[in-house]
């Protein structure tokens, strides 16, 4: 949920492998989709794709849908591949589309003139806490070094994650704007998916790195990466505090979800409800957001539309304190 209170802010902004389900639990739920269009406005490999292929694999088991295609066109936090879902998918009751926090900000920053409130709400299904993460080489040892760094010059300081005005870009602002200085005096470097920002922070391009903690996790258990602290109320890896507790008044998660286009009809709207709720309701989800690290944030219908309206509204007064709209 996002909330904001006096000293904190937050907006709730690959699948695991999975068990094989037998025809038993295929049989749970009737089939909603004999195939679904599932649009991914970023390029392979990050948060919006991984919840994408995660939700095929549940969904194709549990026999919630027969087949499904992909279409991922990325750049600029959503903002190049949403009017393309609005213009081509409108009124498709087969298509939807997975976004959340980054598309908010992104949209906002990039003035796009085709925002989240151009397609229609589904559902909210996950939420995820940021890594603020170095190279395992890298002379920052901790959190506390970053912010000295970003406090002497934030100009010298490249910091790489997704697309400008997201949420990895809104953490980096808060996190400058805490220190005193202007947001606008980051040096960030955006990319378009996560194996391009993963492929920087390791060959040093930038000096550090921010985006949910389960797009690092297979690097910093390999040991290739650090991490210097995560964005979260509680600690979800023992090594590295949370910005709280390192003195930094932050708290920030990053939500992602489903969207259908424009002009589909409410029974349409109903039956991708009814899809994400037997989704969410699988034994087999409730473990893969467990292994991936992830909240269960689901919100349904009016009451992920009162969430997205209020998302907006806290959004936009977040970019535009820190100077990034």
């Amino acid at each position: 949920m996002t909330r904001f209170t006096p000293g904190r802010r937050q907006i709730l902004a690959g699948a695991a492998a999975l068990p094989f389900l037998g025809a038993a639990a295929r049989a749970q739920g009737s089939q909603r989709y004999s195939s679904l269009n599932m649009f991914i406005p970023a390029a392979p490999g990050g948060g919006w794709d991984g919840l994408g292929r995660a939700i095929e694999q549940v969904a194709r088991q549990a026999g919630l849908v027969g087949s499904m295609q992909f279409e991922n066109v990325g750049g600029a936090g959503g903002a190049v591949g949403l009017p393309r879902f609005v213009a081509q998918r409108r009124g498709r009751p087969d298509a939807l589309m997975v976004a959340g926090a980054v598309m908010v900000g992104a949209t906002l920053t990039n003035k796009s003139p085709v925002g989240i409130r151009d397609v229609t709400p589904i559902a909210r299904l996950t939420e995820e806490t940021l890594a603020v993460v170095v190279p395992a080489n890298s002379e920052i040892r901790d959190i506390k070094g970053l912010m000295d760094a970003l406090k002497a010059n934030p100009g010298t300081v490249a910091v790489g994650g997704g697309s400008a005005g997201g949420i990895d870009h809104i953490l980096l602002g808060l996190m400058i704007k805490s220190l005193g200085r202007n947001a606008r005096e980051a040096s960030y470097v955006a990319f378009a998916g996560g194996g391009p920002a993963q492929a920087a922070i390791l060959g040093g391009q930038v000096k550090a790195g921010i985006s949910g903690y389960s797009e690092f996790a297979e690097q910093i258990k390999a040991g290739r990466m650090r991490v210097l602290a995560t964005s979260g109320e509680q600690r979800i890896d023992p090594q590295a505090p949370t910005l709280k507790e390192s003195g930094i008044d932050i708290v920030l998660g990053n939500w992602r979800g489903l969207f259908a286009p424009p002009g589909i009809s409410a029974d349409a709207r109903a039956n991708h409800i009814r899809f994400a709720t037997e989704l969410n309701a699988l034994p087999a989800w409730k473990q893969l957001l467990e292994t991936r690290g992830w909240e269960n944030a689901f919100l349904a219908g009016e009451g992920f539309d009162e969430f997205l309206k209020r998302d907006i509204e806290a959004t936009t007064a977040v970019l535009k304190e820190i100077g990034l709209a």
